[in-house]
């Protein structure tokens, strides 16, 4: 299929639009017998599949078996599923090979893969651009016959999994608020939390193809609103409130007064008891988490380590460097080591949370406030082009380094620079054509001194949209 984009084949993922030159059934069908040759390659010959909640998704599904059993591959289907749980599935069912039809917290109207070859590990940059080079060329496997196929729910086993490895304070019933936001996670977080011994309150938990109220992604500001305002109803009460994004890789946590956590300060309280346990742990957090994680990790005998942004980059990570914990401030959580399988899950994540909030005695607010906490920009969007958005983070680097030579900066991920008293990072959105800027200081006034230094040098770029997406500064000035 020679005319197929090659923006769709970002990062780490496949990801793009439903429409005639990008997403449809027969570049999904192009696509899978690519990744069929991917994994023949490779000695591989058993793939295990699975579909989020989009209304594309089940059609895809289909098309994406049936290439991969044209091709010889013998299939498992799990059906409609989350990311963690084809990682689970992977496991549990001792299959290398893996295509989870997600576009995640994308909005609707996009559909996309995430792919993997080994357990727990998603496809590297390189990986992906084999997968669009064998996808262009249009080369296929001869099988001398056709593949298998079988259906098998792991519903049930990734739910007896984690009861069997997260243990609540019986005593102490946490009452918990769960919003699905009409995704996938609704047939798994009410069922599980229940038998982890809560009181469960579901908001939008039957899954729904048409997203009625607001699409699953815990940072949409309509979904906080709802949650907040179910957290705190006078009849309910909550100790939390939990959303997670449409795959479930991703979590969200409101505390008792509705407030929201974002999940780099989540990593120090799931970190506290790690680090008694393990002195010296490593503790991974990408470019744009806090550095109040840094500085608690290291005063608490730790080994902190930035790396880059992406579910791909941070597990591949957790497991070159042995760590137990790797985490990104957007809200995804790898949990390996002796504690869980070494991949991003929103649930998981959630229940080792609500195990550290049981056993404590204490509400989340009064657990968060041992740790230190500066002041932290939203993740800004600004929208350009997938072609430019890469252009222009280069651009940001030379002007910031111009007005600022001797400031320390990174470009482990984008650029980041630092500044007296905080940071700022500017990098090309893996998954979107935009820019996303995240920035910290331990002032107020500082950290709208750093927004106005960003905004000032990117709008002197023209490709760069004048419309900046996430903009919370009016909360500073």
């Amino acid at each position: 299929m020679k005319n197929i984009q090659k923006t769709m084949f970002r990062e780490y993922d496949v990801r793009g639009r439903l429409s005639d030159d990008e997403l449809n059934l027969e570049s999904v069908s192009a696509i899978a017998s690519a990744f069929a040759v991917f994994l023949n390659r490779r000695g591989i010959g058993k793939i295990v599949v699975g579909y989020d909640s989009r209304a594309c998704s089940e059609s895809f599904y289909g098309a994406a078996i049936s290439s991969f059993t044209e091709s010889g591959l013998n299939v498992t289907g799990i059906g409609l599923a989350l990311s963690p749980v084809l990682y689970f599935a992977q496991h549990h069912l001792n299959i290398n090979g893996a295509m989870m039809i997600t576009a995640s917290h994308n909005p609707d109207g996009w559909s996309g893969f995430k792919l993997a070859y080994q357990k727990s590990l998603t496809l590297s940059p390189e990986d992906i651009q084999e997968l669009y080079a064998i996808t262009v060329s249009g080369e296929k496997l001869t099988a001398a016959k056709p593949g298998s196929v079988r259906y098998q729910s792991v519903r049930d086993a990734y739910i007896d999994y984690i009861c069997n490895h997260i243990h609540l304070n019986p005593d102490r019933k946490l009452r918990v608020v769960i919003d699905a936001a009409n995704g996938g996670a609704g047939v798994y977080a009410y069922e599980l939390f229940q038998r982890l011994g809560c009181m469960t309150f579901q908001l939008n938990c039957d899954p729904d193809t048409t997203f009625p109220r607001y699409f699953p992604n815990p940072s949409i500001t309509e979904a906080q609103t709802l949650l907040k305002k179910t957290v705190l109803h006078p009849y309910i009460r909550a100790d939390v409130g939990l959303s997670f994004d449409g795959d479930g890789d991703r979590i969200g946590v409101l505390d008792e007064n509705g407030e929201n956590i974002w999940a780099d300060r989540l990593m120090m309280l799931i970190a506290k008891p790690l680090l008694q346990r393990q002195p010296g742990a490593k503790i991974i957090y990408d470019v744009k988490s806090t550095m109040a994680l840094e500085e608690y990790v290291r005063a608490n005998g730790g080994e902190p380590i930035m790396w880059k942004t992406g579910h791909s980059y941070l597990k591949r990570k957790l497991r070159e460097e042995g760590a137990t914990l790797a985490g990104e401030r957007s809200g995804h959580l790898y949990i390996g080591g002796d504690l869980y399988l070494g991949f991003d899950d929103g649930l998981f994540a959630a229940a080792l949370i609500l195990q550290a909030l049981s056993n404590s005695g204490k509400s989340i607010s009064h657990l968060l406030a041992e740790f230190p906490s500066y002041f932290v920009s939203n993740e800004i969007q600004a929208p350009t082009t997938d072609t430019e958005k890469y252009n222009i983070v280069e651009f940001a680097k030379s002007e910031l380094l111009r007005l600022f030579p001797n400031n320390k900066y990174s470009e482990v991920h984008g650029f980041k620079i630092w500044f007296e008293d905080g940071w700022g990072v500017i990098r090309a959105s893996s998954n979107t054509p935009e820019l996303s800027i995240v920035l910290e200081a331990k002032t107020p006034e500082n950290l709208r001194k750093y927004y106005d230094i960003f905004r000032s040098v990117l709008d002197r770029n023209s490709a760069v949209e004048k419309v900046w997406h996430n903009d919370n500064f009016s909360d500073y000035t």
